[in-house]
């Protein structure tokens, strides 16, 4: 298992070899130590490889992430997750502003709480938060899932909460057991929120919404 200590290697060298990784390779987990709150790491991520951070990050952590499955042991800074397009970004502490911004697909799981505009301009990723949510969530949301246990401070533009189906809680359920945490939160402890589907077509009246 690759080790990587950031006190002793640089971000720019953790990426480059996480980049140069290939779908074949047997590096399939990796450890990063003494993170320090450094930015954009684990930041392209293209490869079905696991990347544990034992501690916390700063800027856009796992942003851009495809196929790969990045851990965080410890608080993000801004944009944890940022366009992600598949796999998986678990964070195990509290997230900033803006995690998962225009995520595509994949799953982020925030075991703590996130802060302002968790989801903004979502299009397909699936964003669960165990913890509460700070304002405007899912501010623009388009096609996408954002399930929260805890409290909501505001919604964002064309974000509403919706009636979660049988089958909702059943994809969650499936979610929850996935990231590892089914026995510790039920789907019936989480809301649901989506997009009201207001900003599809512009109309002059949502305006100030773009």
């Amino acid at each position: 298992m690759p080790d990587i200590d950031l006190e002793k290697s640089t971000v720019r060298e953790l990426n480059a070899a996480l980049h140069a990784l290939s779908d074949d390779s047997n590096e399939t987990l990796w450890r990063v130590r003494n993170p320090q709150g450094k930015h954009a790491i684990a930041a392209g991520l293209n490869v079905p490889a696991t990347i544990e951070i034992e501690g916390p990050v700063g800027y856009y952590c796992a942003g851009m992430n495809k196929k790969g499955s990045v851990i965080v042991h410890g608080n993000t800074g801004t944009g944890v997750a940022e366009n992600m397009m598949s796999g998986e970004v678990r964070v195990k502490g509290d997230a900033s502003q803006s995690a998962g911004a225009t995520g595509r697909g994949g799953l982020l799981v925030i075991e703590g709480n996130a802060s302002a505009r968790c989801g903004i301009s979502m299009k397909g990723i699936d964003i669960v938060v165990l913890g509460n949510a700070g304002e405007n969530l899912g501010d623009s949301i388009y096609e996408a899932r954002l399930w929260v246990r805890g409290s909501v401070k505001s919604l964002g533009a064309d974000c509403v909460e919706k009636d979660a189906t049988a089958e909702d809680r059943a994809l969650l359920k499936s979610v929850l057991k996935r990231a590892g945490i089914n026995g510790e939160a039920k789907p019936e402890d989480f809301r649901l929120y989506g997009s009201a589907r207001t900003l599809y077509h512009f109309h002059v009246d949502n305006a100030g919404s773009y």
